[in-house]
């Protein structure tokens, strides 16, 4: 398995607006970076909420990992999510947000939208078609919201007077609130990168060191040519590791072991 521990980029020293003039920047209540399922989730969030808000979005497109998730069917939540099923150093970071929106608040809104879904296993939701209707679910709910949506957008810097300066690729633009929402390392061929940690420290925020979690195992060798041989056999087992045990599926890939049972276990594996 890859050990995606590396340390977050160094931003570029902001720069000044062309002239320094206030007409060539934009003013929005919000400004969110990042057009995924969190990022996507917080946008509509404000929107109801009555304030401008903008998502800038490297990529050109939004929910590149929601695509990808549930191997194309996106499983968008589970019945049973309680703060018990998050590993954190902090314990009880996650009551206070999963009390306020729960797995059912979820359900509501995907069946609000009339997206067709099934329970495959301990609780977990999938689409029955594609991934795809949850993207489509929220750009409808952020357009709804009044959301801007700006794709092809990087962040180059971002300074804090009165307010944040976010200086892109396509312009500067002013905010009361800044929230990244690019997420962390964990697929760097879909542009996932360490902005959000470069961004966390320049502000004066600790940063923990980053490992891979809930990613499948890759392999060499004859270890790896076993696997090879099984390609897309799955097989009921119950993984161990540092105390922790998943009942669940493995999925044997050209690469190595995947499934819900080495996607959990892999959050409390460490190299050597």
């Amino acid at each position: 398995m890859r050990n995606l521990h590396t340390e977050p980029p160094n931003l570029a020293e902001p720069i000044a607006p062309p002239n320094n003039s206030r007409k060539s920047v934009e003013r929005y209540d919000v400004v969110i970076v990042g057009a995924g399922a969190a990022g996507l989730m917080c946008a509509i969030e404000a929107g109801n909420r009555g304030r401008s808000v903008l998502v800038l979005e490297h990529a050109n497109k939004v929910g590149k990992k929601i695509l990808i998730s549930g191997g194309g069917r996106c499983n968008f939540t589970n019945l049973y999510a309680t703060p018990d099923n998050y590993e954190s150093q902090n314990k009880t970071f996650c009551i206070s947000a999963l009390s306020r929106y729960t797995s059912q608040d979820f359900i509501a809104l995907v069946e609000k939208h009339r997206i067709a879904y099934h329970e495959k296993k301990l609780g977990q939701l999938f689409c029955d078609d594609s991934a795809q209707e949850i993207v489509r679910m929220l750009l409808d709910e952020s357009e709804s919201a009044n959301v801007t949506i700006r794709l092809l957008s990087k962040v180059i810097s971002s300074r804090y007077t009165d307010c944040f300066l976010i200086e892109t690729n396509m312009g500067f633009v002013e905010a009361d609130s800044l929230v990244m929402a690019t997420g962390g390392l964990s697929i760097p061929q879909m542009g996932a990168t360490g902005v959000a940690y470069a961004v966390a420290q320049q502000f004066g925020l600790k940063v923990v060191a980053t490992h891979a979690g809930l990613v499948p195992f890759t392999t060499s060798g004859r270890a790896l040519k076993f696997c090879a041989k099984l390609t897309g056999v799955s097989i009921p087992c119950i993984t161990s590791c540092d105390g922790a045990s998943f009942a669940e599926n493995l999925l044997f890939t050209h690469k190595g072991l995947s499934g819900p049972a080495m996607l959990q276990i892999s959050s409390y594996w460490r190299g050597g």
